[in-house]
């Protein structure tokens, strides 16, 4: 289960209020090989020694991705987009034996980051940010649906009409026109909106469009007021409240609305749950 814009956002907010002015005094890689193979780890991982000495000066997030800003034009870029635990620990708490990166601070606390699948930890400097494929993407012109002035029905609708995809093309992938989105959320924004996932973007009518535009920001919404989903845990571990309402958890099962038996079909590259009956 992939993390998605309103995880990344939690933990980069908590990350945020938990590490300014922290000064990483060393660090600890392991099982780290694979993911450097495949390019989600520093081909030279001798750049991670620049971290030590670097104070944290902010935090943020755009999409699924996190930018820990540090001093001397310095970043530890995170993007557990595939499953993982970022995890904040007070002086003495114990420590996952089953990490990627482990941050230790000035003041006894450390921050550990294990993922679960597929994912980026990368340290870069500023000018080398945009040779990060997953922050060049998510730090971008695409609007975030978090984003009031980016992310506005009008031009959601305009882009939805130009596209001649189907919905999921539209909203999750390379060439989607809004970012943070992935296959978890599009079940249940899909389910929301009431819309059948093989339809094409071009031919959605314009109250198709604005539910299909009410559903992204209630989904985003919600997941954030309760804490990620439920596979999830925060910053210090607390359990998500959020329970997808579409996916595998669908399986055999019936519609909550009509009690309809829910479908799967392969799209995209993935499975996508539905109600054959609430979803035309």
């Amino acid at each position: 289960m992939s993390i998605e814009l309103p995880e990344a956002q939690i933990f980069a907010d908590q990350m945020n209020k938990e590490l300014p002015r922290k000064k990483i005094i060393s660090f600890h890689l392991q099982d780290y090989q694979k993911l450097q193979k495949i390019g989600f780890v520093n081909k030279d991982i001798k750049a991670f020694d620049n971290l030590v000495n670097r104070k944290v000066e902010s935090v943020v997030s755009r999409g699924n991705v996190i930018r820990v800003k540090l001093d001397h034009n310095l970043n530890l870029v995170l993007a557990p987009e595939y499953g993982g635990r970022i995890l904040y620990h007070s002086r003495g708490s114990a420590i996952p034996k089953k990490l990627h990166l482990k941050l230790d601070f000035d003041d006894d606390t450390s921050l550990t980051v294990a993922l679960t699948g597929m994912g980026v930890i990368q340290t870069l400097r500023d000018d080398e940010l945009n040779g990060s494929y997953v922050y060049r993407r998510d730090f971008s012109d695409v609007p975030s649906p978090t984003n009031e002035r980016e992310f506005t029905f009008e031009r959601f609708s305009r882009q939805l009409a130009d596209k001649k995809v189907n919905i999921k093309s539209s909203l999750v992938g390379k060439d989607a026109i809004v970012i943070g989105l992935s296959n978890s959320a599009f079940q249940d924004i899909l389910f929301r909106a009431k819309i059948h996932p093989k339809r094409k973007a071009s031919e959605l009518s314009e109250k198709d469009r604005q539910a299909l535009y009410e559903a992204i920001k209630a989904l985003i919404s919600e997941r954030i007021r309760l804490g990620e989903k439920d596979q999830f845990t925060d910053l210090y571990g607390n359990q998500g409240r959020y329970s997808p309402t579409m996916g595998p958890n669908m399986n055999e099962k019936t519609c909550t609305r009509c009690g309809t038996p829910i479908q799967k079909l392969d799209l995209g590259g993935g499975q996508v749950y539905f109600c054959p009956e609430c979803q035309k």
